[in-house]
């Protein structure tokens, strides 16, 4: 497994690096990740400016850079494989899926965006392009994020929308490599496209029957419960549902999406501003790992 890790010099790139940790720590023993830390430097490398001045600026960026990275390469257990990149590119969303191309990666860890919340997302310019854009599951660590010393619990937010059961695969495997409980949240009651009178039994349906497929998926491997969100919003729905801090909750993209590539829907969108635990978005129809060399897709 491969994480690339979005390091910004500020408490952003700190709360991707826990959020990878936390994500790479709770993997069974001894499996961790390998981290590769990437920090993007807009523009052209040095070697590759087409003026005196701009080589010398550029390169000047790198020297400092190269100073944070050493501080976010100490973030990481000298007992876990991390490695630090610095990179050019038009733009940081650019640099990471580049990144993402280049190290053959599983998941791109960012921090949400600087002036949001604590404890809540505000989506900044970087998540947002790979929310709508990553080939590749996207986790986002949300503002004041510190690395809980393992994960407690796997949330899956499922609707019934196409590629659907990407998402459902995903978790499954997650929380049982991790030997956590899976929690399992149908979002079906909120789906504004629903035409039944009774969307509240509908959901109750729609949780059960996703129950006993994840209970087979986890073949006695960890616990699995559900529920059902409901409320006037989405934001009460989440914010009627217990959540515990060292939890992640994983969510599918938009029937909007391109095959293998995130768009984060409306729903999606609502949830991840009131959530108060970081989110993984899955890409739809994501290709699972082969079962020979499986560890755990996040």
């Amino acid at each position: 497994m491969k994480y690339v890790v979005g390091c910004i010099a500020d408490k952003r790139g700190r709360e991707a690096i826990s959020l990878a940790l936390a994500l790479s720590k709770s993997l069974a023993a001894p499996t961790h990740a390998e981290l590769e830390l990437v920090h993007i430097i807009r523009g052209a490398a040095p070697e590759d400016a087409g003026s005196h001045s701009e080589r010398v600026y550029q390169q000047f960026l790198r020297q400092s850079a190269q100073k944070w990275m050493d501080r976010a390469r100490a973030l990481v257990p000298s007992s876990m494989t991390a490695r630090t990149h610095i990179r050019f590119a038009g733009s940081m969303a650019e640099g990471l899926l580049e990144a993402v191309s280049a190290f053959k990666a599983d998941l791109v860890v960012v921090g949400a965006a600087s002036h949001g919340p604590f404890r809540r997302f505000t989506v900044g310019s970087v998540a947002n392009a790979l929310l709508h854009s990553s080939p590749v599951p996207v986790a986002l660590a949300p503002s004041g994020y510190l690395p809980p010393r393992e994960i407690t619990r796997i949330t899956c937010a499922l609707g019934t929308r196409t590629g659907a059961d990407s998402v459902l695969e995903v978790a499954v495997d997650s929380a049982a490599i991790r030997h956590v409980p899976l929690r399992l949240i149908s979002l079906v009651a909120l789906d504004g496209d629903s035409s039944h009178a009774d969307a509240g039994q509908w959901a109750r349906a729609h949780a059960a029957t996703t129950l006993e497929r994840a209970i087979e998926g986890v073949r006695a491997r960890t616990i699995v419960t559900a529920d059902v969100a409901q409320g006037k919003s989405t934001e009460a729905a989440i914010d009627s549902l217990d959540w515990d801090e060292s939890e992640i909750v994983m969510i599918g993209s938009s029937r909007l999406a391109e095959r293998s590539r995130i768009f984060l829907g409306s729903t999606a969108n609502k949830m991840l501003r009131a959530l108060p635990v970081p989110m993984v978005v899955v890409p739809r129809f994501h290709v699972p790992v082969p079962a020979a060399a499986r560890q755990g897709h996040i």
